[in-house]
């Protein structure tokens, strides 16, 4: 089996509003093969999440306080993708993790939109690194670009989910929400 990082990840570096790994794109791909058999499934069959030990890896989320600054700017995500609003707090610094995932898309989950980077079997798509113990839950404009399957998006195909699938989607989302309106990311060092 062959991981690689896909080049969406690689916008997750230190000077960046996300979380990272401190270390190589190899030593992730590495460190994941290692860790592969401590996964979870993703949000559709060919996504699968990785746990991998915190170590080297920093968190990019806060919980929303008085005491900081906010920064707003309407830009796409990645090269190709729709503007979307994002809110940062400005000055802030990253923290070391204290939970970590590695995010892996299956080679034919991404070649249905052409998003492979690589002629690897998994790609790594995005490091999730949570300053505390829980699970930090999608974004939710990431969940709405799969399922409205929009550039940058795979599409969640909610048509196949069953009654009881799609309350628990909706209840998901509500969670997503929820949280992403009392968490934000560190800014962009400049």
């Amino acid at each position: 089996m062959k991981i690689a990082a896909n080049d969406f990840v690689k916008r997750q570096t230190p000077e960046s509003r996300f979380s990272h790994f401190d270390g190589t794109w190899e030593e992730l791909s590495e460190l994941t093969e290692k860790c592969f058999d401590h996964q979870r499934q993703g949000y559709r069959d060919g996504v699968i999440l990785v746990s991998v030990p915190p170590t080297r890896f920093y968190s990019s989320i806060l919980e929303v306080s008085g005491d900081l600054d906010f920064e707003v700017s309407f830009e796409p995500r990645a090269e190709g993708e729709d503007p979307i609003l994002f809110m940062v707090a400005s000055g802030a610094d990253k923290t070391a993790a204290v939970r970590a995932e590695v995010v892996l898309y299956r080679r034919d989950v991404l070649e249905e939109d052409g998003d492979c980077s690589t002629d690897a079997e998994w790609e790594i798509v995005s490091v999730n690194a949570s300053p505390c113990e829980e699970e930090v839950p999608m974004d939710p404009m990431t969940r709405a670009r799969n399922i409205l399957h929009l550039k940058g998006g795979t599409d969640a195909r909610i048509e196949d989910l069953n009654k009881e699938e799609l309350v628990g989607l909706v209840k998901t989302m509500a969670e997503e929400t929820f949280f992403w309106n009392t968490h934000v990311h560190v800014g962009d060092k400049k």
